[in-house]
């Protein structure tokens, strides 16, 4: 198995800490009991929520590029260039969630970009 492929299949791990992170704090704010339900009327999410929502939205926007990057990669098209974009992808959506959930401003934007940076290097790897 490639690199990339390896790095993928972790990023499914990195998917259900991302969704198990909102729905802990969700069913913090709301209860089990009211998460077991249809959630008809549901209040407004409290900031941590709101947070954890935001964050794993964002990590769905770029998800799919890395997915299709790390496949495309697989496919023998990769290189040095796919497997560090690969590495940086990954670790700087790790550390995202947390600075993203506790509302650290400037580095969070920091460690987004950095996770951009990541995709393109990807790209690069396997474009050219």
């Amino acid at each position: 198995m490639t690199t990339e492929l390896t790095l993928l299949l972790w990023s499914t791990g990195l998917y259900a800490l991302y969704i198990g992170v909102q729905s802990t704090l969700y069913r913090i704010q709301h209860g089990v009991e009211f998460a077991a339900t249809g959630r008809d009327d549901e209040p407004k999410p409290n900031l941590w929520n709101q947070r954890a929502e935001k964050a794993l939205r964002n990590l769905q926007e770029t998800y799919p590029v890395f997915l299709a990057l790390a496949v495309v990669a697989a496919l023998g098209r990769g290189d040095e260039l796919s497997v560090w974009g690969s590495v940086i992808y990954l670790v700087a959506r790790v550390v995202y969630l947390p600075l993203y959930v506790l509302g650290v401003k400037y580095i969070r934007s920091l460690f987004w970009t950095i996770s951009l940076v990541g995709l393109i290097v990807m790209f690069v790897g396997v474009a050219f």
